[in-house]
């Protein structure tokens, strides 16, 4: 009998189909772009999950080719003192998109739904006007014209877990793992238990989450962007060909300052090869 895991490896797409899958959405998310930018319209796309879920993947293949100017990305830190006293929603409302921009929220108001629900840090009645605050919160930005899309990636015990493992000696990943991350593995019925009415009160017709399956981190990315694609009515904004012009003829008087002039950065690369000499 196959153990699950040698189940798991053998369901995974294919990598040459992933890697040409998902060029093929990335290529269609720079549509959307010039779309975006060639009718003014404003894009919002919330991301939430338990940690390790795979948001921050997603959200690095979706950016990957886009414009910064034109695609965000809105992770807030910690909110301080003066941001507990403001209304809830207020630094997340100085984040959202104007005319022709699209704003991905790695973790969004939803946090007084999760993490601070779970963790306390926020009071019953915070909580409760949270709950009934945010579809109305919701439909406003939805009738102003924003198009708003939630998506809850969703992470099994034995995968977080297995992923948190994985950081704990990943020299380049150890900052994913925070004591929060960590509070998380011993309250998971919590979390569970904040998800699941969190859904009851804010997935609503006017304002539906969407739910991505993300044991497998690339059908997760593949299966959540073609969604997103399918929900936005971009169509393909024509632009005009680029012409590369020639060069103009050679100069006449220039001369190059002497290179001994400048600082220049150290081979490194020559040291890695073994090169006798360094060349710049």
């Amino acid at each position: 009998m196959a153990k699950k895991s040698d189940k798991k490896h053998k369901d995974k797409i294919p990598n040459k189909v992933y890697e040409a899958e998902i060029f093929r959405l990335q290529a269609e998310l720079v549509k959307v772009q010039q779309w975006t930018r060639a009718t003014g319209a404003r894009i919002v796309v919330i991301f939430e999950g338990r940690d390790a879920a795979g948001k921050g993947g997603t959200i690095k293949r979706i950016t990957e080719y886009l414009s910064p100017r034109v695609a965000r990305i809105a992770a807030l830190p910690t909110p301080t003192e003066r941001d507990k006293t403001q209304w809830y929603y207020q630094r997340y409302v100085a984040h959202l998109p104007a005319a022709g921009e699209i704003v991905l929220f790695d973790r969004s108001w939803y946090n007084r739904a999760g993490v601070e629900k779970v963790m306390g840090f926020c009071t019953p009645r915070e909580y409760s006007r949270f709950m009934r605050q945010t579809p109305i919160f919701e439909e406003m930005l939805i009738e102003d014209g924003i198009l708003l899309r939630k998506y809850w990636f969703s992470v099994s015990d034995t995968e977080q877990l297995r992923r948190f493992r994985s950081r704990m000696d990943d020299p380049v990943r150890q900052w994913k793992l925070s004591p929060m991350d960590l509070e998380s593995i011993t309250r998971w019925e919590g979390y569970s238990r904040a998800k699941d009415e969190m859904l009851v009160h804010t997935d609503v017709p006017a304002s539906p989450w969407f739910v991505v399956e993300s044991d497998i981190k690339k059908h997760a990315r593949i299966n959540m962007i073609n969604h997103l694609l399918s929900t936005i009515p971009y169509t393909e904004v024509a632009h005009e060909k680029v012409v590369l012009p020639d060069r103009p003829p050679a100069s006449t008087g220039y001369v190059r300052p002497p290179r001994e002039m400048s600082t220049y950065v150290p081979d490194h690369v020559a040291e890695l090869r073994g090169d006798p000499e360094k060349h710049f």
